[in-house]
């Protein structure tokens, strides 16, 4: 098993690095996709352009 993580940079696995691109991407598009919804929403209340 230590051999294993020798190789990598970060100590993971491959496997252990696809589950958190996999939790980090879909974050990302929460976090995205709720910033959209707050500047459409600010804009509708006060447009700042």
């Amino acid at each position: 098993m230590l051999e294993e993580r020798r190789g990598s940079l970060s100590g993971l696995t491959e496997q252990e690095a696809k589950e958190f691109h996999g939790i980090f991407i879909t974050s990302f598009i929460v976090f995205t996709i709720i910033a959209i919804v707050a500047h459409v929403l600010v804009w509708n209340w006060r447009p700042w352009l």
